[in-house]
């Protein structure tokens, strides 16, 4: 797939100026005075209003990986990674009736303060330093990659000079006013994001019906290729069956969110493990997501944001996915070349479009919907890092006495050195080969059964306790580190071990199994780690404050909605109706 020469006009170049003239016009305003105390700083205030709590969840969790990586892998799969969208209908509404009740009762700062409570001191402080490598490794380092891979494709950037500039341009606002910056500059961001990918899937179905032809004749094309039946889509798919499942299958669908057991990278048979596994621990323990649910300003709020993500992420196929459906109806060629290329290939799906499709004076807004999708996670996981090194590292083991004042100054100089370190590592990332969203996502497999285990049992019964919760994560990483080992130098490892989601599901089954036993077998936990503020107490179900006044602003009404809609997108694409 060759590319075309970029070009930008005038008019792209003031778009992209103005996008971040005003962001940095809200940052400055929403930071001032944020430095004033740690709560101010780490947290907003605790003034956060639902609508930006939800678009600020949503914009720190949209980035390069899901322009760049999940168009690519959408390009290659097809639709079935929408999943990784709609799949979270089940985690956002164990956040929203489970979790948040306990996280604010709690009054933590963070997820691993949260930890210490129901647990013990040795689990925050190992959450504390697996949630620094992860943000670092899995989040920033990866984020900047993708960032830079378009500015390389676009412009011809050199990609260390592309990580630096996009490293330094998207820390600053969380540098200067913390989560108070973040979140009010994510809620900017998330509305270009969605104008500008909404409007190239309009212009790509519009390719795909031609001349004269309507959006709905486009959107015809763009299904009727994917099923690819016959044509040059029927060779690109029965090309690379194996490839696409993984196994030995004689076919796939490409129009079904429900895989088979051995698909690379959604295989059905691990849903419900993977979302119960990585899913919670990206949503509910990861800092760098729910610490705007932290700095909510009311219960109401925290849990009215997480349903408007919710409705965000209904829609989110629609730039994230449907473009790489549209690119594989114009481009079947892209899965016919050597499977090793067609991954990376495919990477390069959203620029191509960019190229190909958007007429010169729109490509500004495109790019400021790109590099706002970058600087908004950058933002956010350089603020929650700062934050878990200054309160769980620094307060908790070096200076528990430290003020206000040197906590937020230890949060400023923490976000310039984990910032420093992810442009280095960021640089190295495209040696490792493959597709940047299989990158990211086997990270997340790796690092999120042990502590997504322990959290689910810990919140849910009492009897769990700090030794088994221990226990469970030392043995669940060692599993995953024996079954990395064993796929790569092991002799003819099966076909199902292969996907990262079967490899997560693993896992966690096998560390609930450990906690169980182990806190069975050792003494109950003490009474102020069972509260009703730490664990649910299934007599008084306190879950239910915090709904909304009137039905039409109320939190069930919302979710409600939400739930049937999603049901009906997986009825829609089960494989039996399209």
């Amino acid at each position: 797939m060759e590319l075309e020469s970029f070009t930008l006009a005038p008019l792209d170049y003031l778009a992209i100026v103005g996008f971040f003239a005003m962001l940095s016009v809200v940052g400055y305003l929403a930071g001032r005075g944020e430095q004033a105390g740690s709560t101010e700083y780490f947290l907003a205030g605790k003034k956060l209003p639902w609508y930006v709590v939800g678009g600020s969840f949503i914009a720190s969790n949209i980035s390069s990986e899901h322009f760049i990586g999940m168009i690519g892998s959408a390009v290659v799969f097809g639709v079935c990674v929408s999943m990784l969208e709609w799949g979270n209908v089940i985690t956002f509404s164990l956040l929203i009736w489970f979790f948040i009740p306990f996280l604010l009762a709690a009054k933590v700062f963070t997820t691993p303060e949260y930890l210490e409570l129901r647990f013990n001191a040795a689990m925050r402080q190992i959450f504390a330093v697996v949630s620094i490598i992860s943000n670092v490794v899995a989040f920033l380092a990866g984020v900047l990659y993708g960032g830079a891979l378009a500015l390389e494709s676009l412009f011809g950037w050199n990609p260390w000079f592309a990580v630096i500039a996009l490293g330094v341009v998207s820390g600053v606002w969380a540098i200067y006013g913390g989560l108070s910056s973040v979140a009010w500059t994510d809620l900017l961001t998330v509305v270009v994001m969605i104008l500008g990918g909404l409007t190239i899937t309009v212009l790509g179905l519009q390719a795909l019906a031609g001349d004269g032809g309507s959006l709905l004749d486009g959107f015809r094309a763009m299904i009727e290729r994917n099923q690819a039946t016959q044509g040059a889509w029927a060779e690109a798919v029965n090309t690379n069956i194996q490839n696409l499942s993984g196994g030995d299958s004689d076919s796939y669908d490409r129009l079904s969110l429900f895989q088979g057991a051995t698909h690379p990278i959604i295989p059905a048979i691990s849903f419900l493990p993977f979302i119960f596994s990585v899913s919670i621990w990206y949503n509910v323990l990861n800092q760098f997501m729910i610490q705007r649910v932290l700095g909510a300003r009311s219960e109401y709020d925290a849990r009215m944001g997480i349903v408007f993500a919710g409705w965000i992420k209904v829609f989110l196929p629609l730039i994230t996915v449907l473009p790489g459906l549209v690119l594989f109806a114009l481009h079947p060629e892209i899965l016919l070349g050597p499977w090793d290329q067609v991954k990376p290939e495919a990477d390069k799906g959203y620029v191509q479009m960019l190229q190909s499709l958007v007429p010169v004076g729109l490509r500004g807004l495109f790019l400021a919907a790109l590099f706002g999708a970058i600087q908004s996670t950058v933002n956010s996981v350089l603020n929650s890092t700062s934050t878990i090194v200054t309160l769980d590292i620094y307060k908790r083991v070096f200076r528990p006495e430290a003020t206000d004042r040197q906590l937020v100054r230890v949060g400023v100089i923490s976000s310039v050195i984990i910032l420093a370190i992810s442009i280095v590592l960021g640089g190295f990332v495209g040696k490792l080969g493959g597709s940047l969203f299989e990158y990211i996502q086997s990270l997340y497999a790796f690092f999120a059964p042990p502590f997504a285990a322990v959290f689910v049992l810990g919140i849910l019964w009492r009897r769990i306790n700090g030794p088994g919760a221990l226990t469970a994560v030392i043995s669940g990483f060692a599993l995953g580190i024996a079954i990395k080992l064993y796929l790569n130098f092991g002799a003819e490892p099966p076909a199902w071990l292969s996907p990262y989601a079967n490899q997560a599901s693993i896992n966690w089954f096998f560390c609930l199994a450990v906690c169980i036993g182990v806190s069975l077998l050792t003494s109950p936990p003490k009474p102020e780690q069972v509260t009703d503020q730490l664990t649910f107490n299934w007599r008084k179900m306190n879950i239910f404050s915090g709904l909304g006044d009137r039905w039409y602003t109320n939190v069930v009404t919302w979710w409600g909605l939400f739930i049937v809609t999603i049901l009906a997108l997986f009825v829609l694409f089960s494989g039996f109706v399209l």
